[in-house]
C-alpha cells in the first residue's frame, strides 16, 4: 500500500503522468508545449561512488519541438539541503540525457511552498553561474474542487485537490466529490488513486470521513495495485541501474560496446543475469564475449 503523504504527492503523477503537464499548464499557466509522449524513468541518480542521490518522481516528455525531463520533488517542509541538491539533480539529468530537465516540486503547505519557489542562486551577486527557478504546485494554486460534476470531468485534478487541500472547512465537499469521481473509473486506477488521497489526510476526521465514503467499496482497501506497482518499479529501476553498470565497466575497460550488445543489456530486466555479466564484462576483450553462449 502508499503509505507516506509524501509518496503519494509524487507518485500520483507516475499513476497519471498527463496530470503533470496538466498542473503545469493550468495551475501554474506554464506554457509548457503539449507532450506527444510521456513516460516514467528511472529515479536512481547515484553514481558508482557511493553517494546516493534519488529523486522522487522522474518523467520524460516528448513535444513537437524536444524532450524535457520533468523532476517532481515531494516536499513536507523547509530544508536547507535541497537547494544544494536540487542543481546537483538538473546539471546531472541535462548531462546524462542531453535533455531540458524542468524541476516542479508539490507540497501541502504555504510555507513550504513559498520557500520551495525562491530561485536558487550559485554564484556571486549579479554574475551568478547557476539559478535555478522550481516550480511549485500546492495549497495556494491547486484549485479546490468541490463540484462533483467537475470531479467527474477530470479525476486525476480532483484526487490532486483532495490531496493538496485535505483539510479546512471544504474538506467534506472535496472528498464527496472526489469519491463521486474514482466511481467513474476502472477499479486498479481507482483503487489507487483511493490510497493516494488516504494517505494525504494528515486530519483524523478527515481521513476517516474518507473510509466511510470507501465503505461500499471495499476492494479499495483490500487491493494490493499500491504495492505491486511499487515493487514493480524498484525492480525495473534495479535493473536499468545494474544494465548502465555492466555498459559502464566496459567503456571504463575501452572496450567499444555495439549498439546490438548495448540494447540487449539494456533490455534484460534479470538481475542475475546482469550480475554475470557485470562480472564477465571485467575480463572480455570484446564486448560480444559477454553475451557469448547466450
Amino acid at each position: 500500500m502508499v503509505g507516506t503523504t509524501h509518496e503519494s504527492l509524487h507518485r500520483i503523477f507516475q499513476k497519471d503522468p498527463g496530470l503533470l503537464t496538466k498542473a503545469l499548464q493550468k495551475v501554474l499557466g506554464v506554457e509548457f508545449p503539449e507532450p506527444r509522449e510521456i513516460a516514467a524513468m528511472n529515479v536512481d541518480l547515484t553514481e558508482i561512488e557511493p553517494v546516493e542521490r534519488r529523486v522522487d518522481t522522474l518523467l520524460r516528455a516528448e513535444t513537437e519541438e524536444k524532450t524535457y525531463l520533468l523532476v517532481v520533488e515531494s516536499q513536507g517542509k523547509t530544508d536547507d539541503r535541497k537547494r544544494g541538491s536540487w542543481p546537483y539533480y538538473l546539471a546531472y539529468l541535462h548531462e546524462k540525457y542531453r535533455c531540458e530537465p524542468v524541476l516542479i516540486v508539490i507540497t501541502q503547505s504555504s510555507a513550504t511552498a513559498k520557500w520551495a519557489s525562491r530561485p536558487i542562486q550559485l554564484g556571486f551577486p549579479g554574475w551568478e553561474s547557476l539559478i535555478v527557478r522550481p516550480l511549485v504546485l500546492g495549497p495556494d494554486n491547486v484549485p479546490v474542487i468541490t463540484d462533483e460534476g467537475e470531479a467527474v470531468a477530470d479525476p486525476s485534478l480532483a484526487v490532486l485537490s483532495a490531496m493538496t487541500h485535505g483539510k479546512g472547512r471544504n474538506t467534506a465537499a472535496i472528498l464527496e466529490s472526489v469519491a463521486a469521481a474514482l466511481k467513474t473509473l476502472d477499479s486498479d486506477s481507482a483503487a489507487a488513486f483511493a490510497q493516494f488521497v488516504d494517505s494525504c489526510l494528515a486530519d483524523s476526521r478527515a481521513k476517516q470521513m474518507w473510509r466511510d465514503l470507501m465503505t461500499d467499496i471495499q476492494y479499495f482497501w483490500r487491493h494490493p495495485l499500491a504495492e505491486q506497482v511499487r515493487e514493480e518499479g524498484r525492480q525495473e529501476g534495479r535493473a536499468e541501474a545494474k544494465a548502465e553498470t555492466v555498459l559502464q565497466i566496459l567503456e571504463w575497460r575501452g572496450i567499444p560496446v555495439s549498439s546490438s550488445v548495448r540494447e540487449r543489456v539494456m533490455a534484460c530486466t534479470d538481475l542475475d543475469r546482469l550480475q554475470a555479466w557485470a562480472q564477465r564484462a571485467m575480463h572480455v576483450a570484446d564486448s560480444a564475449e559477454l553475451l557469448a553462449g547466450e
